[in-house]
């Protein structure tokens, strides 16, 4: 098997098991879940004056060949469940389609208009939503910074180690977690 073969495999195998944890845990975890990560790796990142913008609204991602939706309040530059079932606006695909946005290896502008992706509810906020998507880069060593500030020497070690470490990293990992820029 070759090395693009395998990676392809290994690829399908990833989405497969994240298509299986989607469809059987329910929306509600999944969303804490997803916060509490995403929360965590906003720190220090531009992302979260931009998500100030959008304070007090709520932001649904619905996942239509799975089905799951998952609902974000936005509060004070950070993202939190949202307690109530009525969404300002809804962004809506197959799986795919996140994925293809997530990775980065299709631009949001593309997949809103070719309809991979689409925006339902308050224009402003749709579009608000997408260009802070077409912006997205993601600032390790800011991130490191945010995380480790009470300890600016630990900072300076795991930044060295980080920028020591990409070059092990395999290719297609790289490619597939592009927005987090490995």
């Amino acid at each position: 098997m070759t090395a693009k073969a395998q990676a392809q495999a290994t690829n399908q195998q990833r989405q497969q098991t994240l298509r299986l944890f989607l469809q059987q845990v329910p929306d509600r975890v999944k969303t804490k879940l997803f916060v509490r990560i995403f929360n965590h790796l906003a720190r220090g990142q531009t992302l979260v004056e931009r998500l100030r913008e959008l304070d007090n609204r709520i932001i649904g991602l619905r996942i239509t060949d799975i089905p799951c939706l998952f609902q974000l309040h936005v509060l004070n530059g950070r993202l939190r469940a949202a307690d109530q079932d009525c969404c300002d606006v809804t962004i809506s695909g197959e799986l795919q389609g996140f994925l293809q946005l997530a990775a980065l290896n299709e631009d949001p502008d593309t997949l809103f208009f070719q309809r991979v992706l689409r925006i339902d509810g308050e224009t402003d906020t749709g579009v608000h939503i997408k260009n802070i998507l077409d912006a997205m880069d993601y600032d390790w060593d800011a991130h490191i910074d945010a995380v480790l500030a009470a300890t600016p020497w630990l900072a300076k070690g795991a930044k060295r180690c980080l920028h020591a470490s990409r070059r092990l990293i395999p290719r297609e990992i790289r490619q597939g977690m592009a927005i987090l820029n490995l």
